[in-house]
């Protein structure tokens, strides 16, 4: 497979060895990775529309998405409009001094993107109603979230909704990679509540709403880094400091009455097999909290 470049994109010199350079948008979260000191890394995964990379550091996000532009904006990725390079599980490349090599290219960031902008307000009389539509949509799709009878949810639901940290924290633990595949159910159910504590805790002035994001989010992240896949570790991060797909962030959008809620929430019930289901679930989750934890203060 040959890899192609948009025209005018630069390429390096043409001598044996010589890596060609392309280019993409970035979400920030990946700002200080590609900023930092060069880094040894590997392919973790590679798929069609994405590959991932685990890189030798410390710093978050330790994995590097880059995907197609048809693929899901995650977000920790970088974001090509060419053909992805041809790469197998195992095969080495590098991160830092301002690119991205693996496969042959070299790549550069053209302009950045943010995977947590802020969403504006949300009023009280929005959310109940954005908690309507996501109850009948997520209950009426075809694809049902993978930990729908575990007992870690609910009690994870309950905690949030009494804004009990040791209930929530207790809940949380469990759920840590629970569930198969690169993104286990309960860790996509755990990102989904962390972005709407967050966000939405943020849009209504909800103040107990983001300090239990804190909270879980440090108990959340610490039991990530043995718990569960690179992959989900990495997401989890994200989440934790408010960054996420583009899919979520719509609904997200959607809930606070800053875009249409439905289309949104129905594009992310049909991501993958039930990360997009979870995801939604960890959202309501998180809003019933917000709309909890709001009527408790007032």
């Amino acid at each position: 497979m040959t890899v192609g470049t948009r025209p005018g994109a630069r390429r390096g010199p043409a001598r044996a060895g010589a890596r060609a350079e392309a280019s993409g948008a970035a979400s920030t979260a990946l700002r200080a990775m590609l900023g930092a000191q060069r880094r040894p890394a590997r392919v973790l995964a590679a798929f069609p529309a994405g590959l991932y990379l685990e890189v030798r550091t410390e710093l978050e996000p330790h994995v590097v998405a880059v995907v197609s532009a048809e693929a899901t904006r995650l977000p920790n990725a970088m974001v090509l409009t060419e053909p992805l390079p041809p790469v197998a599980v195992g095969d080495e490349a590098a991160v830092g001094d301002g690119s991205i090599e693996v496969g042959g290219l070299s790549l550069r960031v053209r302009r950045w993107w943010n995977p947590a902008p802020p969403l504006g307000p949300a009023y009280p009389p929005r959310l109940e109603s954005a908690a309507s539509v996501m109850t009948r949509l997520c209950l009426s799709a075809a694809r049902r979230p993978g930990l729908e009878r575990d007992g870690a949810v609910a009690l994870l639901a309950e905690g949030c909704a009494t804004g009990s940290l040791a209930d929530t924290i207790v809940a949380a633990e469990r759920l840590v990679g629970l569930g198969p595949g690169l993104t286990p159910s309960g860790d996509d159910v755990l990102a989904g509540l962390l972005l709407a504590l967050r966000h939405l805790g943020q849009a209504s002035d909800t103040g107990r709403a983001i300090w239990l994001a804190g909270w879980l989010s440090a108990a959340v992240t610490f039991e990530a880094r043995s718990r569960t896949t690179p992959i989900s570790a990495t997401l989890l991060h994200c989440a934790s400091r408010g960054q996420a797909s583009s899919e979520v962030l719509a609904v997200l959008r959607g809930i606070a009455g800053h875009q249409a809620l439905e289309p949104a929430l129905l594009r992310l019930l049909q991501l993958g097999h039930t990360s997009g289901a979870d995801l939604a679930w960890g959202l309501r989750i998180g809003l019933d909290a917000v709309l909890g934890l709001r009527d408790r203060a007032a």
